[in-house]
């Protein structure tokens, strides 16, 4: 009976040794996953700061000069918070002495501020036909005032089907007279042009809103002069008189 005798595969050596031995023999790189991207954008603290020394810098931003990397460490030790690498590129590299949690928690906090207070802004389209009835006309226009007081940008597009684009002229007016007639709320960004069958302008909403309607001024109300005071009578004459008679 023949028997075959496997020989070893020529792409990897008959060595012993572990996965990782024969991986790393090969030239193959473990990977970490995530936690090195983490590292990577985070700065370097206390004992990864693998330098001689650094450029110190104290809790109240006092700059206390080039010092060996032991000592910068003991200073932070006794302040019983951390030494944080600040600016690595620099020669030799700048470390802050500070409390590295709470400074994560602030900047947590700023980037959450600063995302709240940003303005988003999306673009809204209201569409009309060259022959739109007057009450869909009406209804698209305060669906556009809508927008724009919402501090969204309003794509206005008119769309031309078959014969309708020889009127392509009366409707660049039509959209000039939309433009026109939100112009409290809304400020002409792109002119009306053709794109297609389609013409359309772009407009963005006024910082502020809509002006406000101002109440009218009354004039200073005066004061209504006082009821005159009725006249006291005599009530000795009277009784005089009534004995006379």
């Amino acid at each position: 009976m023949l028997t075959l005798q496997q020989s070893p595969s020529p792409c990897w050596p008959d060595r012993p040794g572990s996965a990782r031995e024969v991986s790393a023999r090969m030239g193959f790189r473990r990977s970490r996953g995530g936690e090195d991207e983490e590292r990577g954008r985070e700065p370097r603290v206390n004992h990864r700061i693998r330098v001689p020394e650094v450029r110190l810098v104290g809790m109240d931003a006092e700059q206390l000069g080039i010092v060996a990397i032991e000592e910068a460490l003991r200073l932070a030790q006794e302040a019983g918070v951390d030494l944080v690498e600040v600016a690595p590129a620099a020669r030799p590299p700048v470390c802050r002495i500070m409390d590295y949690g709470k400074f994560k928690y602030l900047q947590k906090k700023r980037a959450q501020e600063a995302k709240r207070s940003s303005t988003h802004i999306e673009v809204k389209e209201v569409k009309f036909r060259p022959k739109t009835e007057k009450h869909d006309f009406e209804t698209k226009m305060n669906r556009a005032r809508r927008f724009l007081g919402e501090n969204n940008r309003v794509k206005v597009t008119i769309m031309f089907r078959g014969r309708e684009m020889a009127y392509t002229d009366a409707q660049r007016r039509r959209l000039m007279d939309i433009a026109q007639e939100l112009a409290d709320v809304a400020a002409l960004d792109v002119h009306p042009k053709m794109e297609g069958r389609t013409m359309s302008m772009m407009l963005n909403p006024k910082k502020g809103g809509a002006p406000k309607e101002k109440s009218p001024e009354t004039a200073p109300s005066t004061p209504a002069p006082p009821p005159p005071e009725a006249p006291v009578m005599n009530t000795t004459q009277v009784t005089h008189k009534g004995r006379q008679s």
